[in-house]
């Protein structure tokens, strides 16, 4: 269904026009706008700056850059395209609605904009977009499970489970694929609680699997959490019980941030994800996503640069009609 509202919105102002834009200011965005520019595309990126990591205080598994603040990631990628002027970020910006425009000059979308920054216009047109727009993410609610995540309660165990290695390890969550999320997290530590708080998140098949690999399935509900200054030290189950641990893992809900999309048909996956072939590319010509928005959903920060930068050289190649093997 075509967003009316919108079109009759930006319609009534001046647009700027850009070959690319970029919702999202993350490193598969990021990566794709440094690719884009060197390609001698105009370029505007859309950052709202509010990234799903930024309660972590390290990344990792990212080359030459392990270990690694994500802000700080973000700062040196920005410092590094303010090399291009043919690259603009808007900061503090969202895009309210993105509108499909039937022009014969080859610009086919108008983003609507609402910022905080200075200078930010109205609305911007451009021949293609690249969403790279991450997802939001909802805990379970457990009183001080945030004063923890980031610091000694992770959500990636590819990221983080390094440094937890052979500790007595929590997996907190409430959803089906929890046994496959412990089996995983089995590889760093023999010393893991699955904590279903109160949910059916492990059927009785997948416990007594977990049971045989010695993973204790703990379905009780949780109360809270213990520790002090970041560094959790226990569960501290309904009832009064606390299992002491050494840190953990949480199974985030995550949901795609892409209400901006809602006027535009386009194919997604059952959870919501924008469905992308391997070169980016979604269902509606023109418009490509990349990193955590596209499905199947989170990577890590380097396989999603990656993403932005497969998306940005297939971007350069459709501009000129030439396909190729990306």
């Amino acid at each position: 269904m075509t967003d009316t509202t919108a079109e009759t919105r930006v319609a009534a102002v001046d647009t700027t026009e850009v070959d690319v834009v970029i919702v999202g200011g993350g490193p598969a965005g990021l990566s794709a706008a440094l690719n884009l520019g060197r390609a001698r595309a105009s370029v505007v990126v859309i950052d709202a700056g509010r990234p799903r990591n930024a309660a972590t205080l390290r990344s990792h598994g990212f080359l030459t850059r392990d270990g690694i603040p994500p802000l700080e990631l973000r700062k040196l990628a920005r410092a590094e395209l303010a090399a291009y002027p043919n690259v603009r970020v808007l900061d503090r910006t969202v895009v309210t609605a993105l509108v499909e425009k039937d022009s014969g000059n080859g610009l086919r979308f108008i983003a609507a904009l609402q910022g905080r920054g200075a200078g930010t216009p109205p609305a911007v047109a451009a021949r293609s977009v690249l969403v790279a727009t991450g997802l939001r993410e909802t805990l379970p609610a457990i009183p001080s499970l945030r004063a923890f995540y980031g610091m000694s309660i992770f959500s990636c165990a590819a990221c983080d489970a390094w440094e937890l290695q052979d500790k007595a390890l929590a997996l907190i969550g409430e959803t089906p694929d929890l046994a496959a999320r412990a089996r995983l997290i089995a590889r760093w530590t023999d010393r893991l609680t699955v904590f279903t708080n109160g949910s059916d998140a492990v059927g009785t098949v997948e416990e007594a699997e977990l049971a045989a690999s010695g993973i204790f399935v703990d379905r009780r509900p949780i109360d809270d959490l213990e520790g002090d200054r970041g560094a959790v030290s226990a569960v501290r189950l309904t009832g009064g019980d606390r299992v002491e641990i050494d840190g953990g893992f949480v199974r985030p809900d995550w949901h795609p941030a892409l209400d901006f999309v809602n006027g535009i048909e386009v194919s997604r996956d059952r959870f919501g994800n924008l469905e992308v072939d391997r070169s980016g590319r979604t269902s509606v010509p023109g418009l490509y996503a990349a990193g955590d928005a596209a499905s199947p959903g989170p990577q890590q920060l380097i396989v999603a640069a990656g993403q932005g930068a497969r998306a940005a050289a297939v971007l350069v190649h459709d501009f000129i009609g030439v396909r190729t093997a990306h």
